[in-house]
């Protein structure tokens, strides 16, 4: 039975670009970062002489679930990936939502600091978070990142 969930985990291609970015710009907190080059990450990992960087990041004050952290990072030095296209409409890719408060400052601040929106924020007008405000934007690798504004009368988020 599955009781809880541990974590995001997202490959970048720069460590030190993604944390400036998820740590600076959005204001997540890295909780812990380490290299990664053993035999147990070979093993989970599939692959043998696995060499890599990982970080755990938590929203600041919010209770950390069972892990602590709710978004990983790794940058793979050994073996080097490929770019991946990450648009939303190929099979595969994915999205992490992060619950705001106003979503309509918060899109000013972050495109003031240069951030990549695929849209302006856009009012959602069917469902169960209608009422609510949603805009989908990227990180330095393109991964695809959403803000949610629930309706006052629904604070769980999509």
């Amino acid at each position: 039975m599955i009781l809880d969930t541990w974590h995001v985990s997202f490959t970048v291609s720069e460590m030190d670009r993604s944390l400036a970015f998820y740590r600076d710009i959005l204001g997540m907190e890295l909780i812990h970062q380490q290299v990664q080059q053993n035999e147990y990450t070979g093993k989970l990992v599939g692959y043998e002489d696995v060499h890599l960087i990982a970080a755990m990041l938590r929203i600041p004050a919010k209770t950390p679930g069972v892990s602590g952290h709710v978004l990983e990072l790794i940058q793979y030095v050994n073996p080097q990936g490929v770019k991946l296209d990450t648009q939303p409409c190929n099979v595969g890719s994915a999205h992490l939502a992060f619950v705001v408060d106003d979503l309509l400052t918060i899109y000013k601040e972050l495109k003031q600091k240069g951030v990549q929106f695929k849209s302006e924020p856009v009012a959602i007008l069917e469902g169960r978070n209608k009422g609510g405000y949603t805009v989908y934007f990227s990180d330095p690798d393109q991964i695809v990142l959403e803000l949610v504004q629930p309706p006052t009368s629904n604070t769980q988020g999509e």
